[in-house]
C-alpha cells in the first residue's frame, strides 16, 4: 500500500473511532468520510461495509492496547502502581466506549458476544492485559479479583458515547470517574 493510502486509511479509522465515541457506533458513514477528509467512495474502498469498518477500529484499539501493556510491563520493576496508572490512562485515551455500540451492532441478535468475530480479535489484548494484571497483583499494586474483562468492561463504560447535552453539562464526569476506578482497584 502507498504511504499516502495508508495514511487515508488511518485517518478514516482515527476519524471512525473519535465519531463512535462522540455519536454511537451507528454514525453515517457519510460523517466518517467528511470527518476524515474523504469522499464516500475512498471510504468504501478501503472499508466496504460497515462491519468492515467496525473491524479496522476494533484491531486498531487492539494494536493500541497491546502497545500500552508493553509499556506497562516495561515500568513495573520500578513503579508498579505508577505503571497501572499510566495503563489506565492510555486505556482511557482510547476511547473504548466507542466500540460499545459498534460491537453490538455487529453482534445483532448474538446471545453470547464471545462468539463474535470482533471478540475474537481481542483475544490477544485481553491476554496480554490479563498477564499485566498478573505482574501488578502480584507487586501488590492492584486488587486481587480485577480481571482484564473487568477493566476494559469498566474503561468502555467510563468512555461509553453521550449525548451532546450530556458532555456539555458534565464535561469533567470521565475523568472523575476514571479516577474513582484508580482508587477502587489499588489494594487498600
Amino acid at each position: 500500500m502507498r504511504a499516502d493510502a495508508a495514511r487515508r486509511r488511518e485517518a478514516i479509522i482515527s476519524h471512525a473511532r473519535h465519531l463512535f465515541a462522540e455519536r454511537g457506533g451507528d454514525v453515517a458513514l457519510e460523517a466518517v468520510a467528511a470527518a476524515s477528509g474523504v469522499g464516500i467512495a475512498t471510504l468504501y474502498r478501503n472499508f466496504p461495509s460497515r462491519d468492515d469498518l467496525i473491524r479496522a477500529v476494533v484491531q486498531d484499539t487492539v494494536e493500541g492496547i497491546l502497545e500500552a501493556a508493553v509499556e506497562a510491563r516495561a515500568g513495573l520493576e520500578k513503579d508498579a502502581a505508577g505503571s497501572w496508572e499510566r495503563l489506565l490512562a492510555q486505556l482511557m485515551s482510547m476511547e473504548l466506549g466507542a466500540l460499545t455500540d459498534g460491537l453490538a451492532l455487529q453482534a445483532g441478535a448474538a446471545r453470547d458476544l464471545n462468539t463474535t468475530p470482533l471478540a475474537q480479535v481481542q483475544q490477544p489484548a485481553v491476554k496480554a492485559l490479563d498477564e499485566v494484571l498478573a505482574e501488578l497483583k502480584r507487586r501488590g499494586a492492584v486488587r486481587e479479583a480485577i480481571t482484564a474483562l473487568d477493566v476494559i468492561v469498566a474503561v468502555a463504560t467510563i468512555t461509553r458515547p453521550q449525548i451532546s447535552p450530556i458532555r456539555e453539562a458534565a464535561p469533567e464526569v470521565q475523568a472523575q470517574l476514571a479516577q474513582a476506578y484508580l482508587l477502587w482497584s489499588r489494594v487498600s
